[in-house]
């Protein structure tokens, strides 16, 4: 498969920094690259235009490694509980996101992204998940997200009684007419 080189002339993500010298597919440069100036031909005088910047753009990332680190240490071992409406089986009206539980986070003081906590498909049923929260390369920890009712347990046993009665008694009715049909 033919490859395209580019010189990055900003940050993409998945791809690389300002400088990088990287290969991709030609339809990728030629539709979304090059168009949107995010790269240019690899020339010397290129990479030596941008050598200093991409020194500024490696200091920045690695402040911000620092600053990730620090977080990850604080938020390791977080847990954090949400209260939901949820029916007697433990099935949720609505759901969990990790747009939901990140604005938690947030609230709680950590500075974090949504699409740094990974909890893939929507919770959608009561109970205690591992959410897993990668901040960058080999940044990973887990916390802990209690998801729980928003109505008291006797609330919730007394509508599950209630449940099962009217159950039993449609149940025992429609055998009696099936009968009498007979």
């Amino acid at each position: 498969m033919k490859q395209t080189k580019l010189l990055l002339t900003t940050n993409v993500d998945n791809l690389g920094i300002v400088g990088d010298v990287v290969s991709v597919k030609p339809g990728f440069a030629r539709n979304y690259l090059v168009p949107r100036g995010m790269a240019t031909d690899p020339t010397d005088g290129n990479i030596a235009r941008l050598a200093a910047e991409r020194q500024r753009v490696e200091q920045q990332l690695s402040e911000k490694r620092v600053v990730q680190e620090q977080i990850l240490g604080k938020i390791e071992g977080h847990e954090i509980t949400l209260q939901r409406t949820a029916n007697e089986q433990g099935a949720l009206f609505g759901g969990v996101t990790q747009h939901d539980i990140a604005e938690i986070l947030r609230a709680d003081g950590f500075d974090i992204d949504d699409r740094a906590v990974r909890i893939g498909d929507t919770i959608k049923r009561l109970d205690t998940y591992d959410i897993p929260v990668i901040l960058g390369d080999n940044l990973k920890t887990e916390i802990k997200v209690w998801v729980v009712s928003d109505k008291p347990t006797e609330a919730l046993e007394s509508e599950t009684a209630v449940a099962e009665g009217s159950d039993d008694t449609t149940g025992s009715g429609s055998d009696e007419s099936a009968s009498q049909e007979d």
